[in-house]
């Protein structure tokens, strides 16, 4: 089943891309196209990949080109979530030359960026396909720009974990030991604060913590950088009572072997911290 992943809403694309494009343009605009390029001048040119991978930014890229001119015509060739390949065409522009030229770079760097997180998350996605494992993203985003890396997880194929700390209750190491050290006054009084859909996850780092953990009811359990073995322990004595999540030091190496334990989810930082950016270009034809 195929599903549509939607463009951000402009109210959270607008302050994100504003800034990009006012920190490209700076206090004089773009000195080179205004004295290189006279008024006037239109323009053809057309976005196209050079590396494989999985397209995604596409709402931020538009987004940005509007900012500038809206009358730059943009027809867009390949959906954000598309498959990609060397010499594919994204999308064609037409319109101001100038208004083309100040765009490019900030429509670039999110597609680049965006990309690239959609097309490593693909690849995690694509060596856990065997099995029931979902991944799953984290916090560990850029700055200001966590919806637009949590969607390009999204075009990849993956979902996500939390979008912030106002999403769910995550209970962490931290958070027992400030509790004294005790996993049942944390879940108790976690229980206690949450309302009827507010969901409680807590984290995990051997088998006597999960035991104690099952006892009090959380809705999810995170196990925290256990080995392979104590995986398959850990879901044998869970036996599907509670959904389990993987996390810690995956990497694309390892994620099968981890998913292949039986576990429900496998989270990984790398998804959106340690992407490469993907090699797309625009060129004028």
């Amino acid at each position: 089943m195929t599903i549509e992943i939607p463009p951000l809403p402009a109210v959270i694309l607008d302050p994100i891309v504003r800034l990009a494009l006012t920190e490209d343009l700076g206090r004089a605009g773009d000195l080179t196209t205004d004295a290189t390029i006279p008024a006037g001048t239109q323009m053809r040119a057309v976005i196209a990949a050079r590396k494989p991978g999985v397209l995604a930014g596409l709402d931020a890229a538009a987004y940005a080109l509007r900012l500038i001119d809206a009358d730059v015509r943009l027809t867009v060739k390949k959906a954000d979530g598309a498959a990609l390949a060397p010499g594919d065409m994204i999308a064609e522009l037409s319109g101001a030359a100038r208004s083309i030229l100040i765009a490019e770079r900030t429509m670039l760097n999110f597609l680049g960026r965006l990309s690239g997180v959609a097309s490593l998350t693909r690849q995690y996605v694509d060596a856990v396909a065997h099995t029931k494992a979902r991944i799953v993203c984290t916090r560990k985003t850029t700055p200001g720009h966590r919806a637009l890396e949590k969607r390009a997880v999204r075009c990849g194929g993956g979902t996500s974990h939390r979008y912030g700390l106002d999403d769910a209750i995550l209970i962490k190491d931290n958070h027992i030991a400030a509790c004294n050290g005790s996993i049942a006054d944390a879940l108790t009084r976690a229980k206690a604060y949450a309302g009827h859909l507010r969901m409680i996850e807590i984290e995990v780092d051997t088998l006597a913590q999960l035991e104690e953990a099952l006892k009090h009811g959380p809705h999810a359990i995170l196990l925290d950088n256990m080995n392979l073995d104590t995986l398959r322990e850990a879901v044998a004595l869970t036996g599907g009572r509670v959904p389990l999540e993987a996390s810690g030091g995956v990497t694309l190496s390892s994620v099968a072997a981890i998913a292949e334990t039986g576990v429900d989810f496998i989270s990984s930082g790398a998804l959106t911290h340690s992407a490469p950016n993907l090699d797309l270009g625009l060129d004028v034809v």
